[in-house]
């Protein structure tokens, strides 16, 4: 499996875990749902299981349950800042179709 942490979500990531001692990381998780049939839900961990997989990069920890990385192979997760907001966001080639907020998506 290949999931890849953008610069920007790596740098947002590492401020994250600087300001909570006790975040291990940051869990992304595919969930059935939303307007589409399935949704990212992305939360701070403050624990690492033992069938997590783990990404790295620049000091930042990106955690992953096996299931979901089945949804999430190749996909990347990026950092954005616009004018009408911040967010992870979830480019994922696996996506079918996805809601116009990006959040769900069909396979």
């Amino acid at each position: 499996m290949t999931i890849t942490l953008s610069q920007s979500a790596a740098h947002k990531i590492v401020a994250l875990q600087t300001a909570d001692h006790n975040m291990r990381g940051l869990r992304i998780a595919v969930e059935g749902g939303g307007c589409s049939g399935f949704q990212y839900d992305i939360q701070v961990a403050d624990q690492i299981n033992s069938e997590d997989m783990i990404i790295e990069r620049d000091g930042a920890r990106l955690l992953v349950d096996p299931v979901s990385a089945e949804f999430l192979h190749n996909a990347e997760l990026d950092w954005t800042q616009e004018l009408i907001g911040a967010s992870f966001k979830v480019r994922n080639p696996n996506a079918k179709t996805s809601c116009g907020c990006g959040v769900s998506f069909s396979v």
